[in-house]
């Protein structure tokens, strides 16, 4: 009796990740100000390899458009060249996959600085 929700909330995962659609090209939307320190985890998943986390340190009192930066840099810091990363609108990053490489996911996966609302949206 108690596997049925277990395996009901797996099933209801594995459905949810199914029907998820991967983009060439996402929109990471960063609104309001930092109101502590904290982190923001960032995962990137190509469809043919695994997902890379990407762990982006906030300071205190950061507005919308350093926050963009700093996510910004630390995705070139970890990628490289391999996907196109700059800032659009100064609160906006844009990330683009390069030449032929693989369409992706973009998530994030934990978020501990507080004030920050970031919204991901494939373009």
């Amino acid at each position: 009796m108690r596997k049925a929700p277990v395996v009901a909330l797996v099933l209801a995962l594995l459905a949810g990740v199914a029907m998820a659609a991967p983009s060439n090209k996402w929109r990471i939307q960063v609104s309001s100000d930092a109101d502590s320190d904290g982190v923001l985890v960032i995962r990137l998943a190509p469809t043919n390899a695994p997902p890379v986390d990407v762990t982006v340190q906030v300071p205190k009192d950061a507005g919308e458009n350093h926050i963009a930066r700093l996510i910004r840099d630390s995705l070139r810091a970890k990628f490289g060249d391999r996907y196109k990363v700059e800032v659009d609108d100064g609160e906006d990053v844009l990330v683009k996959k390069r030449g032929n490489s693989a369409d992706f996911e973009l998530a994030i996966t934990q978020q501990t600085v507080a004030g920050v609302r970031v919204t991901l949206d494939k373009e």
